[in-house]
C-alpha cells in the first residue's frame, strides 16, 4: 500500500521558518520525482517544488531563494525547509509523487504573529 506522510507543519511567527518533511512507503522512492504544493482556502492547489530522482528541482517563483526542497533516498523522504515565511505562505501543503500522481493528506502551515 503506498503512503506518503506529511509532517513538521505548524504555527509560525512571519520571518520564521519550518520544515516539512514526507515519508513514503510502498513505492520505489528513488525513481521518482517528488514534490510539494499547496492549498490555501478558496484557491486552487499550486506548486511549490519538485524534485526530480535526478535531484533536480524546480521553485514557483513565490517561494523561490526561500524554500528549499531536497530528498534523502535512503530514508524515501522528501524535505521542504521554508525560511522567511509570511502569511501568505499559509496553507495546507501536501506531498506529491510522479508515481500515479498521488497525494498526501497534507499538513497545514499557518504563518501568523
Amino acid at each position: 500500500q503506498v503512503q506518503l506522510v506529511e509532517s513538521g507543519g505548524g504555527l509560525v511567527q512571519p520571518g520564521g521558518s519550518l520544515r516539512l518533511s514526507c515519508a513514503a512507503t510502498g513505492i520505489t522512492f528513488r525513481v521518482y520525482t517528488m514534490g510539494w504544493y499547496r492549498q490555501a482556502p478558496g484557491t486552487q492547489r499550486e506548486l511549490v517544488a519538485t524534485i526530480t530522482s535526478a535531484g533536480s528541482t524546480n521553485y514557483a517563483a513565490s517561494v523561490k531563494g526561500r524554500f528549499t526542497i531536497s530528498r534523502d533516498n535512503a530514508k524515501n523522504t522528501v524535505y521542504l525547509q521554508m525560511n522567511s515565511l509570511t502569511p501568505e505562505d499559509t496553507a495546507v501543503y501536501y506531498c506529491y509523487t510522479s508515481w500515479r500522481n498521488y497525494w498526501g493528506q497534507g499538513t497545514q502551515v499557518t504563518v501568523s504573529s
